[in-house]
């Protein structure tokens, strides 16, 4: 999982997961255009614990699937 994928790359493999991005290329909305998919998991809390390995740096957290209904986001 080292290669660069584009998001409609990453969406037609990783789809329905949640997905760690690596080096992610954002567009000026923040919009995920391409990364490296560092790790993949159905369950979001196991990709977010996953995130805590790396080191401090840029990554982005998405869900490819139906969010769920008690997500809460903060911003």
């Amino acid at each position: 999982m080292d290669e660069v994928l584009s998001i409609e790359e990453i969406e037609k493999r990783y789809a329905p997961d949640w997905v760690l991005i690596g080096e992610p290329l954002t567009d000026e909305g923040l919009n995920v255009l391409s990364g490296k998919v560092l790790f993949h998991a159905a369950n979001q809390d196991e990709v977010a614990r996953k995130a805590m390995d790396y080191p401090p740096g840029r990554y982005a957290l998405l869900c490819l699937g139906k969010m769920p209904d008690d997500l809460v986001l903060v911003l």
